[in-house]
């Protein structure tokens, strides 16, 4: 055993997990249809003069399985929110009640939805790139620390069983959010 290709490994299996979290995180953003308080994640509100994060000012529930309903702790910030939904990209028209705000979410066409597909997979296949980019630069590191042939090479295919792991990871991450987008 050797300390440091130990230390590489564990940099390697660390940052393949990291390339696997940040495909999650921007899947969340893409719509389905159904309500999830993660598409408001970016929106952020000026609160006391600071950029606060929408769910930071209020609480954000699912009503009906399509619908959001955001329910300032502060009812002074209606308008504020509606305005920064408004200036989304979520392409949202919020609907301000006097005591929340509901969101309606509709439900995408067909052709729509394959879109959705695409952009997923090509999410999933930018998280595969960066995987086999950390593999790259593992497998150049075991190199360099002067390893025995045969410690060399069990090291490297330490590295390549991490990197199946995470790519199959990604795939699962595709294949549920690809199905989850499908259902009608």
């Amino acid at each position: 055993m050797n300390d440091q290709a130990d230390i590489i490994l564990l940099e390697t299996e660390e940052k393949m997990k990291k390339a696997c979290d940040v495909l999650s995180h921007e899947l969340t953003h893409i719509r389905t249809g159904r309500a999830n308080p993660g598409l408001l994640d970016e929106i952020t509100i000026s609160y006391y003069g600071t950029d606060t994060p929408l769910n930071q000012i209020g609480s954000i529930s699912v009503v009906e399985g399509n619908q959001l309903f955001i329910k300032p702790y502060d009812k002074s910030l209606l308008k504020d929110i509606e305005q920064a939904i408004h200036a989304s990209t979520l392409g949202l028209n919020p609907i301000n009640d006097g005591t929340g705000i509901r969101l309606i979410l509709p439900q995408p066409t067909e052709q729509r939805r394959k879109e959705l597909v695409k952009d997923v997979e090509k999410h999933g296949e930018h998280a595969k790139v960066a995987v086999r980019n950390v593999r790259r630069d593992a497998n150049d590191h075991i190199k360099k620390i002067g390893l025995t042939e045969d410690d060399e090479k069990g090291y490297l295919e330490d590295v390549q069983d991490l990197t199946n792991t995470y790519v199959d990871k990604v795939d699962t991450l595709i294949k549920e959010k690809s199905s989850e987008l499908l259902k009608i």
